[in-house]
């Protein structure tokens, strides 16, 4: 059967699906990057925000519009609205999160355990989701409290995987030759708390390094307040990307109160100088979000100034995005759309220029890049894109394709308008 897997959302929906494409190739089963040549064709959804649960909608329409004879929805927007994803023309079949662990077998009519014993190979998924980066799920869940998130309603409380079921996963994507392995879970950092007896993050960590055979290991999204200061002695190997994700949300503390986020300014600060300390050099970005109930022109300016005391080395701006079942649904006052929209705006324009700080700094220096993208040219020359271990994109051109190769890079200047950098690989 030929098989089409799409995905919506974050770093943990991507890993999901790579573990269904893992799967189904293990079984003989072909992966296509085509929906209109597949027999099957399967959406990750996401419902973090309004637009993401439109973009689900869309790409299942489109799926079954481009000649997928059976869709199949599952993910978080499926899983709170199943009746309406049920209704969607060409929509065959939902599977809700519940169930997601068994999805290859119950499409397959197999044993679950039968499934779960297959030796899998990693490979990139084809088309335009191919990556070098493998996303590994550890976690899953959210015992979190934030007022304005369905997630925690979507996909229960946390639950983590135990470290033999994520290093026989990091295998499979060593055996597919991935270079850089990611580490995602809805809520990272809660990762072995619900054990028998309890684990930590760092144990987690600890544990992925002793795998040989990969270069790179970065962590997704964790929490400020999941972050362990003793976790930075990790950072000891160069194996450990210096990067983190850290969402603020608001840099006003009213603000952070009625979202349910257990800290404040001032410990989020003290997070980061931490960090800082101990690691010079790393790219430290985040989430905020603008227009959340109640908030005032003074707050907002309060979040505007903090991400410029911090100085981001990059952002997401998120509107804040009315999920009816959350706490904050009913919160008033609402801030006008207009409002929102300039507030949006111009936090995007300083994480821009944040960014753009961040990345000046290595202008000269030699960085390893992980190369993600190839695109030949006229001349026969390629055009390449990749990451550095700090999470900045760099374009160079090459006299080969060195899709998933990693070489050294002098880092020469600011590529033009794409929030990136050019470089000359060295020899």
């Amino acid at each position: 059967m030929k098989i089409f897997l799409d995905v919506v959302g974050c770093r943990l929906n991507q890993s999901e699906v790579e573990s269904f494409a893992n799967a189904f190739r293990a079984l003989g089963h072909q992966i296509v990057g085509d929906a209109g040549d597949a027999d099957l064709a399967i959406v990750n959804t996401c419902a973090v925000t309004v637009k993401a649960a439109a973009d689900s909608r869309k790409k299942l329409r489109r799926a079954a519009r481009e000649g997928a004879p059976a869709v199949l929805a599952t993910g978080c927007w499926a899983t709170l609205y199943p009746d309406e994803a049920s209704e969607l023309e060409g929509v065959t079949g939902v599977i809700v999160n519940d169930e997601k662990e068994q999805l290859v077998s119950k499409v397959l009519g197999l044993n679950p355990q039968d499934v779960s014993q297959l030796q899998m190979i990693r490979e990139p998924l084809p088309g335009d989701r191919a990556r070098t980066r493998a996303f590994i799920r550890v976690q899953e869940g959210c015992d979190n409290h934030c007022t304005y998130c369905l997630t925690r309603i979507a996909r229960g409380n946390s639950r983590s995987r135990q470290l033999q079921d994520v290093e026989k996963d990091i295998r499979a994507a060593i055996a597919g030759e991935a270079r850089e392995v990611v580490l995602t879970g809805v809520q990272l950092g809660a990762w072995g708390r619900d054990f028998d007896k309890p684990n930590k993050l760092s144990d987690l960590i600890e544990g992925v390094l002793a795998i040989p055979g990969f270069d790179r290991l970065r962590l997704s999204s964790i929490e400020p307040w999941d972050f362990e200061p003793a976790m930075l002695d990790l950072w000891q190997s160069d194996r450990l990307c210096r990067h983190l994700h850290i969402p603020l949300q608001s840099g006003n503390d009213r603000v952070l109160k009625a979202m349910g986020r257990p800290i404040t300014t001032q410990g989020y600060l003290s997070l980061v100088e931490a960090i800082r300390n101990c690691i010079p050099e790393i790219a430290i970005t985040t989430d905020v979000i603008v227009g959340f109930p109640g908030e005032t022109p003074e707050e907002f300016e309060s979040t505007r100034a903090f991400i410029e005391e911090i100085s981001f080395a990059g952002g997401h701006v998120f509107t804040y995005s009315p999920r009816p079942g959350t706490a904050a649904y009913k919160m008033k006052p609402k801030v006008p759309v207009a409002e929102t929209k300039a507030r949006n705006a111009e936090l995007r324009r300083l994480f821009a220029q944040t960014g753009f700080d961040y990345r000046s700094r290595f202008i000269g220096q030699t960085l390893p890049v992980l190369w993600e993208s190839g695109e030949k040219q006229i001349d026969g020359a390629w055009r390449l894109s990749g990451l550095t271990d700090n999470y900045m994109r760099v374009f160079t051109s090459a006299k080969q394709d060195l899709w998933n190769h990693m070489t050294p890079v002098l880092i020469e200047g600011h590529h033009p308008g794409r929030g990136a950098l050019t470089g000359k690989i060295i020899e």
